[in-house]
């Protein structure tokens, strides 16, 4: 499902002339199979956010390469990325990233917006999410009205509307309480359960990783050995 090999990076800083470069991620080998749920821990400044942002197109790889479903995508224009982003990938940020202005279901059926679905299409299936997820009567609230699990249970929803077979989250549970985080994790686990979904799950919480069934370490800009919950065992 997602292949990174021998992916390097390094940002510039500085004025054009006297620039500095910062390497951030040395040879980093991954493989996340189709179904899976895979989680990446490693402390603030190793490279977790940054591997996301590759996998996902934001930011380009130095060197290497990336295989998303069996398409390279490593030199896809920012029109192509744009498009197979859409239609291939969902996101959940820590910080939810709802538009405050809009009403969450309006959050919700967004994505279909982009892609062009029509009113009525949209409308069923965003309903249809919103019951997936509890929030079938919050609909016409607005981000500010609800809570910070309601809001990333608005965010999962979003992530869901055009069904993507990849789901990349980036500290997910990283705002909210105890209580909404053992809720959110129950329901990724469900989601991968019901509709192999894949998970990439970037976190810091020893909780969060646990619901991989594998766990990449990520330290230094360098992947170090991963833990399998499946066979109790590490591997490369």
């Amino acid at each position: 499902m997602i292949e990174v090999t021998n992916v390097q990076h390094q940002f510039r800083i500085g004025k054009k002339g006297s620039e500095r470069v910062v390497p951030v991620l040395h040879d980093i080998d991954m493989r996340v199979e189709e179904g899976e749920i895979v989680t990446i821990v490693g402390r603030s400044g190793s490279g977790k956010s940054t591997l996301l942002n590759l996998i996902s197109g934001y930011i380009r790889p130095t060197s290497g390469r990336i295989v998303v479903g069996g398409r390279d995508v490593t030199a896809l224009s920012e029109g192509e990325w744009a498009d197979f982003r859409l239609r291939h990938f969902g996101f959940v940020f820590q910080s939810f990233q709802l538009i405050p202005s809009m009403t969450a279901f309006e959050n919700v059926e967004l994505p279909l917006v982009l892609q062009g679905v029509g009113e009525r299409e949209r409308k069923r299936r965003a309903q249809a999410i919103m019951e997936r997820v509890g929030l079938e009567s919050l609909g016409s609230h607005y981000p500010g009205e609800l809570s910070g699990g309601q809001q990333q249970r608005v965010g999962i929803a979003r992530a869901l509307i055009t069904e993507p077979p990849v789901i990349l989250a980036d500290e997910p549970t990283g705002s909210l309480d105890s209580e909404n985080e053992r809720s959110l994790l129950a329901m990724i686990r469900e989601l991968n359960r019901e509709r192999s979904i894949t998970f990439l799950i970037i976190t810091h919480d020893d909780q969060v990783a646990s619901i991989g069934h594998r766990t990449l370490t990520l330290r230094d800009g360098r992947m170090e050995s991963g833990y399998s919950y499946a066979t109790g065992g590490y591997s490369l």
